[in-house]
């Protein structure tokens, strides 16, 4: 137990509601995947326009958080949380009435994705940099974002069910009763950085062009657009995907739930090893090991065995990425304006995440098949995975001043 000796109940505290908020915010996020099918059928729309939706959502999201991190570092995290959370749930309940694509693209779209903005880990784990010891940072952000991926694993065959006997309305409205729940939450999350952490005089314009000149800064944001590419297709598509190889629709909700409880652990074991390894080498490792995986799964053979196996591999690299990415960002230049830095990080990961799901639909309405879409995304693996090599973990000069 030596990487959580020292943590005080209160710490542990703020972790728990941390990793609650990230098991709301991005648990319900994972589910949209599984409406994909059965709203394009009932609707008469086809893919691309669901898929349009979730890409316009992503991008509204990039755009959100760098702005939505500013807020936060400079009034407070639980301000942002709040709004996020009705932002979320109006979305949400949108998307369940909606009468027109249009609107479901505001509803689903625009809505959800501001929502997204103020709720996402990039808030919650810049609250928690400023609270938990530098020494245990990197496990406790892998701890919540773990809490992440056990809201996929819970909540995607949860609804899955709901859906085998509601109207997808029906659980939509569910699910925004479930993100309703980040507001009360949010409460716990008071608090501006000036509060909580020794700061320079360094202004936000200031830590903005130093991080726009730092080379590792600007490679790390490059490969948090692969990450986004790579999630946002899979937890999107994979599903649609699945039935089309003939598979029922419950195999493919369970692809996504087994993502989810295998990237449990590679959470959690990515937060322990950076405190062994260089945090960009783990970074490599777990881009290519992505590639592979995305490899086996179009030369492999469909079946439930295969699909299960394939997704508990891509659950293993799929949110570690998160830890050690704003694990570099809290090392590199400190954590207070950690949020509005990795928000620019994230935008970089949204625009990833808006190309892979509009992508996904676009190429299978044309073509029929997913197929350039896997071998884009293996590519892309390939290239995240040289483009971490060259970054340089150290922090800068100015932190060993303060």
């Amino acid at each position: 137990m030596r990487h959580t000796e020292g943590l005080s109940l209160k710490i542990w505290f703020f972790v728990t509601i941390g990793g609650l908020l990230v098991f709301l915010g991005l648990g319900i996020r994972s589910t949209f995947g599984i409406f994909l099918a059965p709203m394009s059928i009932d609707l008469g729309w086809g893919r691309e326009i669901f898929a349009l939706a979730i890409a316009i959502q992503n991008i509204i999201w990039g755009l959100g958080q760098p702005v939505a991190g500013m807020f936060a570092d400079r009034f407070g995290t639980a301000r942002v949380l709040v709004i996020g959370g009705l932002f979320y749930a109006l979305g949400i309940i949108g998307m369940a009435y909606s009468p027109s694509p249009f609107m479901f693209h505001v509803t689903g779209g625009l809505l959800v994705g501001l929502g997204l903005s103020g709720v996402s880990f990039p808030l919650v784990l810049a609250a928690l940099s400023r609270i938990v010891p530098e020494q245990h940072r990197n496990l406790t952000f892998g701890i919540c974002t773990a809490m992440g991926s056990i809201g996929q694993f819970l909540l995607v065959p949860m609804g899955q069910a709901f859906l085998n006997s509601y109207h997808w309305s029906v659980v939509l409205m569910l699910l925004a009763l479930l993100v309703a729940l980040v507001m009360p939450l949010s409460i716990f999350m008071r608090g501006r950085p000036e509060e909580t952490i020794i700061s320079s005089k360094q202004s936000m314009g200031e830590a903005l062009r130093e991080a726009a000149n730092h080379s590792g800064y600007v490679y790390l944001t490059l490969g948090f657009f692969v990450c986004g590419f790579h999630i946002t297709f899979v937890a999107t598509h994979l599903p649609a995907y699945i039935t089309d190889q003939g598979l029922s629709a419950e195999v493919g909700a369970w692809s996504l739930s087994v993502i989810g409880l295998f990237n449990v652990f590679g959470a959690i074991c990515a937060g322990i090893l950076a405190n062994k390894f260089q945090k960009k080498n783990l970074l490599s490792a777990i881009y290519l090991s992505r590639g592979l995986f995305m490899l086996l799964f179009v030369l492999t053979p469909i079946s439930e065995t295969t699909i299960l196996i394939l997704s508990a591999g891509l659950g293993l690299s799929w949110l570690s990425t998160v830890p050690l990415t704003t694990g570099i960002v809290a090392q590199v230049f400190g954590p207070r304006f950690m949020a509005t830095l990795f928000g620019f990080v994230l935008f970089s990961h949204q625009l990833g995440a808006f190309l892979g799901v509009w992508l996904g639909g676009k190429i299978f309405d044309e073509t029929g098949s997913y197929t350039m879409v896997w071998w884009l995304s293996i590519a892309l693996a390939l290239f995240a995975a040289l483009v971490h090599l060259p970054i340089n973990e150290r922090p800068l000069a100015r932190l060993k001043a303060i």
